[in-house]
């Protein structure tokens, strides 16, 4: 009796975008550019003055993290969670980072990220601002 061998051949998917994550020179900004179903980017402030009055319906942390979407303009946001992350990597002053159509740039008045409509936000210790 003789075995007939099949070869099934899978196409390998193709590689999926990956988050990045880095921040400030000194620390207290840390960011993430998220690629796929949420594109986008958020920033975490460690120490700050908040900006920003707290809504009524935030039952969470509020004042030290900003968003923007691929689309629309940036925004504080009630969180639990955080992009902190002490290994990241400095994004030094200057420089930026751009992905799936975002563009963050770190500065020593603070952390700029933009879409390609030109929204978005700035923050730092001092001040927070969402456009």
């Amino acid at each position: 009796m003789r075995f007939l061998a099949l070869a099934l051949i899978f196409a390998a998917p193709p590689a999926a975008a990956q988050d990045i994550g880095f921040r400030s020179p000194s620390g207290n900004v840390h960011c993430m550019i998220f690629s796929g179903s949420y594109a986008g980017a958020r920033c975490d402030l460690s120490k700050f003055t908040s900006s920003y009055p707290r809504p009524d319906d935030c039952d969470l942390d509020w004042g030290f993290a900003f968003e923007i979407g691929v689309t629309g303009p940036g925004m504080p946001i009630c969180a639990g969670d955080t992009v902190m992350d002490p290994n990241a990597a400095v994004l030094d002053y200057g420089h930026s980072v751009v992905s799936d159509g975002i563009t963050c740039t770190s500065a020593k008045s603070g952390m700029t990220c933009k879409n390609a409509e030109g929204h978005g936000f700035t923050v730092a210790r001092a001040k927070q601002q969402a456009f």
